[in-house]
């Protein structure tokens, strides 16, 4: 079953002309400076989620000041219009997916993906969002740093060539990514997996003293140091551990190849 979003406001602004709009995007008309601003505002129920897929440009996000929440995309590009480059919200019975469309002919916005292929084009999205509490919030990005902090909800964070840094008061939190470094703080004790993982770059986790967990840790380029009391399984490895926080239970998996994993505690 679908659910009505209230007061859902989206507009465009070019800031090279001053032109305003509602709904649609303005050409801008200075060919050196192109860049165009564009908002949506929504009520998304607790619970559910706000998905945001960039391709290109950075995802911000950081707690909302009331119930409703707000998305602001600035597009800036060099050589190519960021007129091109459209602006996608997709409604569906688990939340709002809103997304960077590049032209392309297959190129679409989906919940949980979408094809999205972008060949020259130097157009970068800048995501600001504010998510009220207990809203999931996911960022999914290619190109660009993904960040959320102060959030009261879970939180998945995803990108390609970018570092990730998130905060949140709930217990449930992963990212992910290539080539950058993960630094996250999770509040409180959840119930599911937490999941962190790179390629290139380290990873400093911090969590509260209470965690039960079975970890599993692993670098190949790097060490492992924790706060945490550990029951060791299996062989001491100074780049791979794998042992038991407190009575252990819900997963946590944390892994680099070049870099090195730091497990904090909460004071």
């Amino acid at each position: 079953m679908r659910y009505a979003l209230l007061s859902v406001v989206a507009t465009a602004a070019c800031y090279a002309s001053g032109a305003t709009a509602t709904g649609t995007d303005i050409a801008p008309q200075d060919p050196v400076d192109r860049q165009e601003r564009w908002t949506w505002r929504g009520q998304i129920p607790a619970g559910r989620t706000l998905e945001i897929r960039g391709i290109n440009g950075t995802i911000s996000a950081e707690p909302a000041r009331d119930d409703v929440a707000e998305v602001v995309a600035e597009k800036h590009g060099d050589d190519d219009d960021p007129r091109e480059v459209r602006i996608e919200v997709v409604e569906h019975e688990g939340g709002v997916t809103i997304c960077a469309v590049y032209p392309g002919r297959n190129n679409v916005c989906r919940p949980g993906g979408g094809q999205m292929r972008v060949r020259d084009n130097d157009v970068e999205v800048d995501f600001t969002v504010r998510v009220p509490r207990g809203v999931v919030f996911e960022g999914v990005n290619v190109n660009g740093a993904v960040e959320a902090t102060g959030l009261e909800g879970p939180v998945e964070l995803h990108t390609v060539n970018g570092a990730i840094r998130l905060e949140t008061s709930s217990g449930d939190a992963s990212a992910e990514t290539v080539n950058g470094g993960i630094s996250a703080v999770v509040r409180s004790v959840g119930e599911r997996s937490l999941r962190f993982r790179t390629v290139n770059g380290g990873i400093t986790l911090t969590l509260p003293r209470g965690l039960d967990a079975d970890l599993e840790a692993r670098t190949v380029n790097g060490s492992i140091d924790t706060e945490f009391p550990i029951q060791v399984l299996g062989r001491m490895n100074p780049r791979q551990l794998r042992g038991r926080i407190g009575r252990g239970g819900r997963v946590l998996d944390l892994h680099t190849v070049n870099g090195s994993i730091r497990l904090r505690a909460l004071p």
